[in-house]
């Protein structure tokens, strides 16, 4: 039986693809094993979202170059889109497939085989309208199972390479979503996160068919699901209708991620994102009147070409004002081939990391400030992991559906199932809870609702 091995970097639609690419090999008889092992083919799915994350990527290229320099090695992902010719000329490397037309992959494989001659797949993605199904029926190793659901983006932010290597916005065929997410149910998937490049432009591109109606047949259609996450939906895309949905939904869950970047308009208008600081709020407001209690996470870009400090002390005011219950902070990276990083006055690196600082800081201020509303209340967690690093192996790690990391005490069957659990103590990064049973609960509940 013939062996494979996967690295992924990145994002987590790049997690997802490298299931879909794992399920085309074990169709074809290949068995998969780890990466540090002899393998005959490696397969690495790389991330170009930065300079650094090409550097990563040819790393771990001639990692595996090195561990078997008669396997057969295959890049695939963002960097071999953007880069084939680059990758190409690492001694070792036999097949650049790029972010599409996976499905040839393994024919590519057959054919290199024979000549002994490098191939490259990569095609030219801005002249690709269709999005590439991939079968991914269950995961080797996630408690939550992701759906992909939409591929590109259209957007053309200044500091971002994605549209270059992912193409223009593709969804799904809506039938297609419904059915993949039947298959992650009958897996035993209590939680599907809806994912993609820009997850919540789906249906951008349809007639007569969007997000909002997507996120109404999922409820209404796929038996058993009990949890519906978005994985980032753009203030943009947060129409009146997905409101009217959300505030109707008894499934979707109450987290959304909702990109800012920046508090300041200037540095907005600059990033070239389609929104100011005021409608960004705006919306927020709108949203919570539909889920109360909603949690909000964020990315940020910190050191922006031309950030002034006033224009840090703009996204830091209004990230206090907005009241995230986490954030992702990013120092902003010069991406080759990106306007930003030929823009004048770039920041201090020094600068930069100060500002970071600053903003993380914030953040976990806001995260137990956040977390604190929950301290003896009783929510419900999907455990994922046990915590190998705990003296108690019974301790797991899983999520609340407003995104709390949670720890307590409990068995190893728990974990992918929805269990409840009591937060007795808040804290950053975990909170930690109390495994109630089912007699608990209902006293829990009786104690309450007369209180």
């Amino acid at each position: 039986m013939p062996t494979v091995a996967f690295h992924t970097l990145g994002c987590k639609v790049n997690h997802y693809e490298t299931e879909g690419i794992w399920r085309m090999f074990m169709d074809k008889g290949y068995e998969r094993v780890e990466f540090d092992h002899d393998s005959d083919v490696y397969v690495i799915n790389t991330c170009t979202v930065t300079n650094s994350g090409d550097k990563k990527s040819r790393q771990v290229i001639r990692r595996a170059v090195r561990k078997n320099p008669e396997a057969i090695v295959c890049v695939t992902g963002c960097y071999a889109q953007t880069s084939p010719g680059e990758i190409l000329e690492i001694p070792g490397v036999d097949i650049v497939v790029g972010t599409q037309d996976r499905k040839n992959m393994i024919q590519y494989i057959e054919e290199h085989k024979k000549t002994r001659e490098p191939i490259n797949g990569v095609s030219n993605i801005m002249k690709n309208r269709v999005f590439e199904e991939m079968d991914v029926p269950e995961f080797t190793d996630r408690t939550r199972a992701s759906l992909k659901i939409q591929e590109g983006c259209n957007n053309f932010c200044t500091f971002c390479i994605i549209p270059w290597s992912r193409g223009l916005l593709r969804s799904r065929d809506p039938e297609s979503v419904l059915m993949q997410a039947q298959k992650l149910v009958d897996a035993g998937y209590k939680e599907v996160v809806l994912t993609g490049i820009h997850t919540a432009g789906y249906g951008e591109d349809l007639n007569d068919y969007n997000f909002a109606m997507l996120l109404r047949e999922l409820e209404t259609k796929v038996n058993g699901l009990e949890r519906i996450r978005i994985s980032s939906i753009e203030a943009s895309q947060i129409t009146d209708e997905v409101i009217e949905v959300l505030d109707q939904s008894e499934k979707i869950v109450r987290h959304l991620h909702i990109p800012l970047q920046s508090g300041s308009d200037s540095v907005l208008s600059r990033m070239r994102r389609k929104y100011s600081s005021d409608y960004y709020y705006q919306k927020v407001e709108k949203i919570r009147k539909a889920l109360p209690d909603l949690a909000i996470t964020s990315d940020v870009i910190v050191g922006f070409p031309g950030e002034t400090a006033e224009e840090f002390q703009e996204t830091y005011d209004f990230i206090k004002k907005v009241g995230y219950s986490e954030l992702h902070v990013f120092p902003f990276s010069r991406r080759t081939g990106t306007p930003a990083a030929r823009m004048e006055n770039q920041v201090d690196d020094d600068v930069k990391n100060e500002r970071v600082q600053k903003l993380i800081d914030l953040s976990e201020e806001l995260a137990k400030e956040y977390a604190s509303r929950y301290e003896d209340e009783v929510l419900e967690v999907i455990p994922e992991e046990r915590v190998l690093d705990e003296e108690d192996p019974n301790t797991l790690v899983g999520y609340t559906d407003n995104y709390l990391k949670v720890k307590f005490k409990g068995t190893q069957d728990m974990i992918g199932k929805i269990v409840r659990v009591k937060i007795t103590k808040s804290g950053y990064p975990y909170n930690e809870g109390t495994f109630v049973r089912v007699m608990d609960f209902a006293t829990h509940s009786k104690l309450r609702a007369n209180a």
